[in-house]
């Protein structure tokens, strides 16, 4: 009897098998392809299915952490996304890079402060991202470390005024891209560096202080570029090039859409800060003088200088000569190298000599400074100009570079033209303009016509603290450092 009732009982589990190539689910659009499908185990098979992709999802996935856009300085609330270096599904470590970043007053590299992998990138390309809000969302391995409770997906959300500061360890690093670059690369962790710099900042100095004590080597203050001898003179020197042809202004083609409407874009980045600069700068009384100089001695001289430079990784134009000559002039003019404050109560002399030179560049008007020029050579003034037209040509020029400028000048001369009326930039007090360089006939001492390089120089200055013949003689000792170059030998330090 019992042998009997589990045949039975096996007959009617067999009649309730379907054998069917294809079953419509009811609870999707989706076809199921089958051999056997057991009607009465459909919901329980479903229900079995749930549970597996749920026990899969918790062993396989992370912890996800919002990783914010921290306080960069400046009273910078909010930046344009540039670039992204990471996409969705790369991992990542810490220090990485992740996007780089523009302000109204530069462009900032943010790096990550986790390993892990992204899995949502919060803004497109030249969308406008908020300090403190969430920039990419990175699944951490919660094995290895509990992430900060604020940055937790489910942590509730932060109020608009909140400003949270990119931190390790509990303490806020501030540091420049390069630096934190230099760090990566000699595997330092930057919260075991005591930043030395305005706000606790991480200053190149202070890696390479760092490092001298783990390696035991002495470094020095500040590394000085490798002199190289001249060849002897059983050596080819290049020749010095040949003169430029006439350049002939050519237009830019650019496909020329007429689409009948008006097109209204936002201020943003570098033009922004040009927005905010020149209304400061409204408010600033004006006065203009204007002259003329004669570089015919200087181009030699920068014709015989220029292979040597080469030689050395450098290019060697005329601006590194302008900008010595200027400070030459502050050493004895130092209210051009000033700032008033707000109030026009104090007058603050500056020590250090940072010598804006205003570039154009695709971003617009940028004007990077040469830190510290009363000390430093023509060809370490040659040598900063070209690695700050490099980053500037690529857009990475950081707030170091485009901030503490106490002197400005502008070489409007290299797109055209001969004078112009420069415009101060606050704090300062002063900048010069110059024109292009011509060929023009001028007389000697005796009378006699000869072939001149004459450039003009255009300066404006505050006229609240500075008054002309100041700005006059300032212009006229610049002057005869350029026209006779030797001269500036006597009191390079």
């Amino acid at each position: 009897m019992a042998a009997l009732g589990a045949v039975r009982s096996s007959g009617r589990a067999a009649r309730r098998l379907v054998c069917i190539q294809r079953v419509r689910s009811c609870s999707s659009v989706r076809f199921i392809k089958s051999k056997y499908v057991c009607v009465f185990d459909k919901s329980a098979l479903k229900f079995s299915h749930q549970q597996r992709l749920f026990r899969t999802s918790a062993v396989s996935r992370g912890q996800i952490v919002q990783f914010k856009l921290s306080d960069i300085g400046e009273g910078i609330t909010e930046v344009t996304v540039k670039e992204w270096y990471i996409k969705e599904g790369d991992s990542v470590s810490q220090f990485d890079s992740i996007c780089e970043v523009q302000s109204d007053k530069a462009s900032v590299t943010i790096t990550s402060r986790y390993d892990g992998i992204i899995r949502k990138l919060h803004y497109s390309l030249d969308e406008i991202a908020y300090v403190g809000k969430p920039l990419v969302d990175i699944e951490i391995d919660a094995s290895k470390g509990v992430a900060p409770a604020e940055d937790v997906v489910e942590a509730p959300p932060m109020s608009h005024e909140e400003h949270t500061h990119q931190e390790i360890k509990g303490h806020k690093t501030l540091a420049t891209p390069a630096v934190r670059r230099l760090a990566m690369e000699n595997n330092i962790k930057l919260s075991e560096i005591v930043g030395t710099g305005k706000d606790n900042r991480i200053l190149k100095e202070d890696i390479l202080n760092y490092l001298a004590k783990q390696t035991g080597a002495i470094l020095p203050p500040s590394p000085k570029a490798e002199i190289i001898p001249p060849f002897p003179k059983s050596e080819t020197v290049p020749a010095p090039p040949k003169d430029k042809a006439h350049k002939i202004p050519v237009p830019v083609s650019r496909p020329i859409v007429f689409s009948g409407k008006d097109k209204t874009e936002p201020i943003t980045g570098f033009h922004k800060a040009m927005v905010k600069t020149m209304s400061a700068a409204l408010k600033i009384p004006h006065f203009g003088y204007c002259d003329e100089i004669d570089l015919t001695e200087l181009v030699q001289l920068r014709e015989e200088l220029k292979p040597l430079a080469q030689i050395r990784g450098v290019k060697l134009s005329f601006m590194p000569f302008f900008i010595k000559a200027a400070s030459l002039g502050l050493l004895q003019y130092p209210i051009l190298n000033a700032s008033l404050d707000e109030n026009c109560q104090n007058v603050t002399y500056k020590a250090s000599h940072n010598i804006g030179v205003a570039m154009d560049t695709e971003q617009g008007l940028i004007v990077p400074n040469v830190k510290n020029v009363q000390v430093c050579s023509v060809f370490e003034i040659a040598s900063e100009l070209n690695r700050l037209q490099s980053l500037g040509s690529a857009g990475q020029l950081g707030t170091t570079e485009l901030t503490g400028g106490t002197f400005t000048l502008s070489n409007i001369g290299t797109i055209g033209g001969t004078y112009t009326k420069p415009v101060i930039l606050p704090p300062e007090v002063a900048i010069g303009a110059l024109g292009k360089i011509q060929v023009l006939p001028r007389f000697n001492g005796k009378g006699e016509v000869f072939k001149a390089r004459i450039m003009n120089v255009s300066w404006s200055a505050d006229h609240r603290v500075i008054d002309g013949a100041t700005l006059a003689r300032f212009s006229n000792l610049w002057k005869s450092y350029l026209e006779n170059p030797a001269s500036m030998l006597l009191d390079l330090k």
